[in-house]
């Protein structure tokens, strides 16, 4: 006679243990949803806790909630950064350290070393495949966010170099002549702390980003970074190669050479470090949702997927139209619309998420996006 093991149904379940995945799960406890699970493939912030040693938010922490201003780098309403640190722009260490101190608060429901194999709907539940067991919910909210998953093969010849995502230190990088490839917030970053370091670093992008006149982060440099280039170490350490694409880089001998789509030629003696971005965690579960043009997930007004109903995107790779929600301080805005869609289904007033509007972390009308700064 054999006995068959029921298996506990979750209302949702939640996928990541970084900033969204708490800020969210968060979010669902407002809602007033208890049956939940966060599934963390390795500790809570692992992503950010791997950063390499120098590397600090280009966002500012502020403890301005006594004014009714949510911190910038804060995923919850009531916490911040900046008061429990002490830090204005914390390291991924300090800020995975947060978290996790956030979560304890909070007291969320998380379940670490679980690592998603694959996710499926074959009936009404999803289910979902560890590699332990497999669990089952009414809803899943993909939160895995995108840094550990380094963007690779931009062009021939990149897996001779190394990204900046797998760098533990810049002051342990031996030798003094980099070359950078990728102009946006890493790749200056990396030129920034390499010049600190007294060494001298060519820095190459497609296009110029460090002129980029528009006022929106996500598309130009940081106010951070575009402050730390006029560093004088960093103006006399660092070549910059504006709308220089690279085409290939090869290896001979103890040497790399980097050719640039417009013929040119660059001699290394060390690895060319590549800060090309990341391929983000949502292409793990591109088969749930469509997608735009961009490649990023089709999501519908509520974050959820057009296709597999009660499958959620949250994060940085959330796009609607034109606005890209890639900061901390831009996609917890969709915590609360994510959470009252879920609330809703199950019946649950969710009364208690109106007061994120007050705190600007109840973001629906995406009409009122997108402004640009139009004075000095």
């Amino acid at each position: 006679m054999t006995t068959s093991v029921k298996v506990k149904l979750y209302d949702v379940i939640v996928v990541g243990g970084g900033a969204a995945g708490v800020g969210v799960a968060i979010a669902l406890m407002h809602a007033g949803i208890e049956n939940f699970v966060v599934l963390e493939r390795h500790r809570v912030g692992a992503s950010f806790a791997s950063w390499p040693d120098e590397t600090r938010f280009i966002t500012p922490s502020f403890p301005s909630n006594s004014i009714g201003m949510l911190d910038l780098n804060s995923i919850a309403i009531g916490v911040s950064p900046a008061f429990s640190m002490e830090v204005e722009h914390p390291t991924g260490r300090e800020y995975a350290s947060h978290l996790r101190g956030v979560a304890k608060f909070f007291e969320v429901p998380i379940q670490e070393k679980t690592e998603v194999k694959r996710i499926s709907k074959p009936g009404e539940d999803f289910h979902i495949e560890t590699a332990d067991e497999t669990l089952r919910a009414k809803h899943v909210i993909w939160a895995a966010g995108e840094y550990q998953y380094p963007r690779l093969n931009g062009f021939v010849g990149s897996e001779f170099c190394q990204h900046t995502a797998t760098i533990a230190s810049y002051e342990d990088l031996e030798g003094d002549d980099f070359i950078i490839i990728g102009g946006y917030e890493s790749g200056v970053d990396a030129a920034y702390h390499l010049a600190f370091y007294d060494k001298r670093v060519r820095l190459f992008d497609k296009d110029c980003p460090w002129k980029d006149e528009r006022s929106d982060p996500s598309v130009a440099l940081s106010t951070y970074s575009r402050e730390r280039m006029r560093e004088e170490w960093f103006e006399d350490y660092v070549e910059l190669f504006p709308e220089t694409p690279i085409k290939s880089v090869t290896r001979v001998g103890n040497q790399y050479k980097v050719t640039a789509q417009d013929g040119r030629r660059f001699q290394t003696s060390v690895p060319p470090l590549l800060a090309g971005g990341f391929a983000g965690s949502h292409k793990l579960v591109a088969d749930l949702f469509e997608q735009r043009d961009d490649g990023y997930p089709l999501l519908s007004e509520q974050d959820e997927s057009t296709v597999v109903p009660g499958m959620f995107l949250c994060g940085p790779a959330v796009r609607h139209d034109n606005h890209v929600f890639c900061f901390i301080y831009k996609y917890r805005q969709r915590f609360a619309v994510v959470a009252k869609a879920i609330a809703s289904s199950l019946g649950l007033p969710a009364e208690e998420l109106e007061k994120y509007r007050q705190w600007g972390m109840y973001l629906d009308d995406l009409s009122c996006c997108g402004e640009e700064c139009e004075v000095c």
